[in-house]
């Protein structure tokens, strides 16, 4: 009985597959992946990065500037403002893909750009703190922060 279930199951296993002269090859697109810049407005003047952390960047009054920052949204964690001087208000946000890969059908997860604009309304100089969280998670830290001291003139 054993033996009789055994062959059954190699002739339907062979009956499955297809002889190597049937089989057909689909040629799949090489992937490249090129880095994508951060999708920030043309009209934003001044553009900051994370390796401007702790810096003092100047800016002009009524003038749209951005911060510019990789994280993981995809999963929860979104970059907001937790601290900014009474002078600068936001002024807009962006959102997008890191690497070209990304824009690829089926791609999911990855780090994503998150830029927040921001208007300084006034002269003034004060830090803007930037902390990365799920929102829902309010009583937990931030597992990251960014901060920059911004002098509007």
């Amino acid at each position: 009985m054993i033996r009789r279930i055994g062959v059954a199951a190699a002739l339907a296993a062979a009956a499955c597959s297809q002889p190597e002269a049937n089989r057909i090859e689909m040629e799949r697109p090489a992937l490249t992946n090129r880095e994508m810049p951060a999708p920030t407005p043309g009209d934003v003047r001044v553009r900051i990065t994370q390796e401007q952390a702790g810096q003092r960047i100047e800016v002009g009054v009524n003038q749209r500037f951005a911060i510019e920052l990789s994280g993981v949204p995809t999963a929860g964690y979104i970059w907001a403002p937790a601290q900014m001087p009474a002078f600068v208000q936001r002024a807009g946000e962006a959102s997008g893909p890191t690497s070209s890969n990304q824009q690829q059908p089926g791609f999911t997860g990855g780090n994503h750009w998150e830029v927040t604009m921001f208007v300084a309304t006034a002269a003034g100089e004060g830090e803007i703190v930037m902390e990365q969280r799920r929102p829902w998670e309010s009583t937990e830290p931030p597992v990251d922060v960014f901060r920059v001291t911004v002098v509007a003139r």
